[in-house]
């Protein structure tokens, strides 16, 4: 056996052939989308295996730049299935520029062939089907990682599984932070420093004319079914190139027969459309180019493609191909798979319904249609009535990329190149409405996508095949009534900052400046900087929402900053009311105060009041409902208020129950921890209903649960109306996983009910990507930043109208006589983060209790609920709610 890699013995063989044909492989040392740094290059397991030929594990890393790089210092580990590290090597010497060095690991009972000799010995015992392998500098940090079958570490997703008789090395010499696209299945070929790297070729001498090869059409290559029959085969091939790559890591080219296209296919038909992995087409070729390509037939990830040791060459005398329209999105894999490769036209429009990956992948999930997908549990019933839902969501589903592989958070050339498509003018905010402008390839590379004909960098690129509108609601909806109640998700507001608490982790920029906080204490901004930016999108949208009363979820509960101690637990709440009375330019806005009596070990967010002076006072003092239910939840507060001009009040209940990302999951499809959720909406109602069973009431909030789920349906089985969907079916809060749906609603008991004048969703958030948050401030060359209220948050305020005109009595907290005339203090506010002093109307000396009557069933004031940390999005990550 050759101590040089399949790559290396492809490029020499390519190079031998004298024809007219530039050949595209080349040495791994000049590859240009190479890493530049030392990477792993392969990984073998199966030595001295059942039917292993060589007697002994090996990792060999390969040097692909162009100097020397000295490993010393330097250690490998291997680490198992589960990541733990079960053997630490320290390496020493060189890796040449373009060499390898061959890391030998421990012997097994069997085997035949000894390794080339090792630059290096270590000893790990490593899995033939499923480990990891990390290489460090002296420094301590990592330089490269792999892992490869069930491991649970990996860059971004495990490269395959070998076996005994196999190992994985690195595909094409490609490095992009993703081992499943960048490692493949062969061979063992231990190679060492001793190999030769390839040389520079010598001029290409003119060609002797040959005849034409056999010709195999791209329908038979491609087949009638998922994979081409001819895997592994040698074929040649010609066709007319519809889309190039030199830029982005796809680096080659599309082609289609000559004369094909216009007409529909079915699903039992043969695609006439085939990838050519060819760096130099990719950068020599222009669409409408006639070409002949020899290479070998493979799999990647499912998409067929011709590779290998590929040979281009230009031709004339081809007949022009059609993009065929798609009047509709073709809706199983095998409608798709007749079509893979080719050029479409997707001609009926579509939605923009999932721009998380935008900021991370340049892609854009549509649904076929006029409306964005809705999460099943939103409109059908938990089990097969949701299952269908989402069996047709999928079918309605494709994604928009943008002709590259770059991972925008991660690769550095990304992180320079402007995003594609998105743009303040054209956000691609959920429920966009789409037209293509020019055709796209049917690609299936990580899932089925319309792929431009080329690269888009940027929103203004030429090579864009779309045309997106603007849905932006520059105004709240229309409610109507004299009182308007709010509630608000402000996605952790916190004034305590990462870079304050001892050990906290920040979220970067490109720049490497930090953010973010990264699974700390604090959950918000970690600089002054990044909470000013934060800030500022808030206060702009609570002062632009038009509310009388905001209830807000996710604000910092000061108290519970352990390394900050003596706050009060409102300091972060007074902060953010001086923050919107500065911007108002005059104090309209106070808070409502902490009760006296509070949980303790409360969560480290919490949920508060906010109102306008001078539109509602808060009668007496607020309730914190502490029930059992709530111990992995923050509990629920009550306020009762009194509008302006008006002798009657009523009461508003904020919640935020258990989040969908932790807990017991019952296998339901309604995320995990809904149990609890259950146990909350019913302890709640219980509460309301005993309670408050005089007054109107409007319960709001962060919910984590969707319309049609269990909690929900629990909450108006105890006699409550959800308003926000009777007036607006259609509104949406949230966005996840390429749904929409509301976590968040507004409830109303039969005298609330009655005064309601109209209720929505302010979508300022929800339907934004991620990128326009202070959060991915500096992610990207282009600034999507400004203060304005879009992407403020993750979740869109709700909003309710209704009138309050008729007197009547006014009920206390507590059965007492309330005053004819209530008497009103007006806060002194600063922009301090002492707490400043809410208006109180004062109704009774004897501060209301929390315990129900008998006849209900009581809520504890004693079982004290623990904390919950569940962090907030992280970049490239979904929020899950919490």
């Amino acid at each position: 056996m050759t101590t040089m890699s399949r790559r290396v013995l492809a490029g020499l063989s390519a190079l031998s052939c004298g024809a007219a044909a530039v050949v595209a492989v080349q040495p791994a040392h000049a590859d240009p989308t190479a890493a530049s740094h030392v990477v792993i290059n392969e990984v073998y397991g199966g030595g001295g295996n059942s039917g292993a030929t060589w007697t002994h594990d090996f990792v060999e890393l390969l040097n692909p730049t162009s100097t020397d790089v000295s490993v010393k210092g330097w250690k490998l580990e291997y680490l198992t299935g589960k990541g733990k590290v079960a053997n630490t090597c320290s390496l020493a010497g060189v890796v040449k520029a373009g060499g390898h060095f061959l890391v030998q690991e421990a012997r097994g009972d069997g085997g035949s062939k000894a390794l080339p000799t090792p630059d290096a010995e270590c000893s790990a015992f490593m899995s033939a089907t499923k480990g990891s392998v990390r290489i460090t500098d002296a420094s301590g940090a990592t330089v490269d990682l792999v892992g490869y079958g069930a491991a649970s570490v990996a860059e971004k997703k495990a490269a395959p599984a070998p076996s005994n008789t196999t190992s994985i090395e690195r595909r094409h010499g490609v490095d992009t932070d993703d081992n499943s696209a960048d490692f493949e299945v062969g061979g063992p070929t231990p190679t060492n420093s001793g190999s030769v790297p390839a040389p520079t070729p010598a001029p290409t001498p003119t060609p002797t004319p040959v005849p034409d090869p056999t010709e195999t059409p791209i329908a038979t290559i491609q087949g009638n079914g998922p994979a081409s029959p001819l895997v592994d085969k040698t074929v040649t091939t010609v066709g007319v190139v519809t889309a190039t790559y030199p830029t982005g890591g796809f680096n080659g080219i599309y082609i289609q027969t000559p004369g094909s296209g216009g007409t529909p296919k079915k699903a039992t038909d043969a695609s006439d459309g085939v990838f050519v992995y060819s760096k130099w087409a990719a950068a020599n070729v222009k669409v409408g180019d006639c070409v002949t390509v020899k290479g070998t037939v493979m799999e990647y990830d499912d998409l067929t493609e011709i590779g290998g040791s590929t040979r281009v060459d230009r031709k004339s005398g081809c007949a022009p191909v059609k993009a065929t329209e798609l009047t509709s999105l073709p809706a199983t894999d095998a409608d798709r798979e007749a079509y893979e490769g080719m050029l479409v036209k997707p001609t009926s429009g579509y939605t923009v319904t999932n721009n998380y990956g935008l900021n991370q992948y340049g892609q854009i999930g549509l649904a076929d249609g006029d409306k964005p997908l809705y999460q099943g549990t939103e409109i059908a019933l938990p089990g097969k009535d949701a299952e269908a839902v989402e069996a047709a969501n999928k079918a309605k589903y494709i994604n928009l990329d943008d002709g590259s592989s770059w991972n925008f958070m991660t690769n550095a050339d990304a992180k320079n190149s402007p995003l594609p498509y998105l743009s303040q003018d054209t956000p691609i905010r959920t429920g966009t409405h789409v037209d293509f402008t020019s055709p796209v390839i049917m690609d299936q590379r990580f899932g089925w996508n319309f792929q431009p004909t080329g690269q888009v960098v940027g929103a203004d690129s030429k090579l864009s095949p779309i045309k997106a509108g603007n849905n932006r609601p520059t105004t709240p909806p229309a409610v109507g009534g004299n009182v308007k109640l709010a509630s608000f998700n402000v996605l952790s507001y916190f004034t305590d900052l990462g870079q304050d608490e001892p050990n906290c982790k920040a979220y970067v920029d490109r720049d490497g400046n930090p953010v973010s906080a990264n699974y700390c204490l604090v959950r918000g901004a970690y600089t002054p900087k990044a909470f000013a930016d934060q800030q500022a999108k808030i206060v702009t949208a609570i002062n632009g929402l038009g509310a009388d009363v905001v209830s807000l979820e996710e604000v910092e509960n000061s108290a519970q900053i352990t390394w900050h101690p003596g706050q009060s637990r409102d300091a972060s709440l007074a902060n953010l009311v001086a923050a919107l009375n500065k911007a108002a330019g005059e104090k309209v806005w106070a808070y409502v105060p902490s009760p006296t009596v509070i949980p303790p070990n409360e969560d480290v967010i919490r949920s508060a009041f906010i109102y306008k002076i001078g539109r509602v006072s808060p009668v007496g003092a607020s309730q914190i409902l502490t029930d059992p239910a709530f111990a992995n939840a923050r509990q629920p507060l009550a306020q009762r208020f009194q509008p302006e001009g008006s002798r009657r009040t009523f009461v508003a209940v904020v919640n935020h129950f258990k989040s969908k990302g932790s807990g017991e999951d019952d296998g339901t499809g309604q995320g995990k921890s809904n149990p609890s959720r259950v146990s909350q909406a019913k302890a709640l109602t219980g509460w309301v209903n005993t309670t408050f069973k005089d007054d109107p009431v409007f319960m709001l909030g962060d919910f984590n649960a969707y319309a049609m789920e269990d909690p929900i349906r629990a909450i108006k089985d105890a006699g409550f109306s959800e308003v926000v969907e009777e007036h607006d079916p259609s509104a949406a809060s949230y966005q996840y996983s390429g749904r929409v749906g509301s976590l968040d609603h507004i409830f109303t008991n039969a005298k609330a009910h009655e005064l309601v004048s109209g209720a929505g969703i302010w979508d300022i958030n929800g339907s934004e990507s991620v990128a326009m948050q202070y959060s991915r401030r500096n992610y990207n060359v282009t600034d999507f930043y400004t203060t304005s209220q879009f992407g403020a948050s993750d979740h869109s305020p709700a909003l309710v109208g209704f009138s309050m005109q008729a007197p009547s009595p006014t009920p206390s907290m507590t059965p007492t006589t309330v005053p004819t005339t209530p008497s009103v203090t007006t806060p002194s506010l600063t922009p301090s983060m002492t707490p400043t002093t809410a208006p109180v109307t004062t109704v009774s000396t004897t501060t209301p209790s929390v315990t129900a009557p008998a006849s209900a069933t009581a809520p504890s004031t004693t079982v004290a609920p623990a904390r919950e940390y569940v962090p907030g999005p992280r970049p490239g990550l979904p929020h899950t709610g919490v």
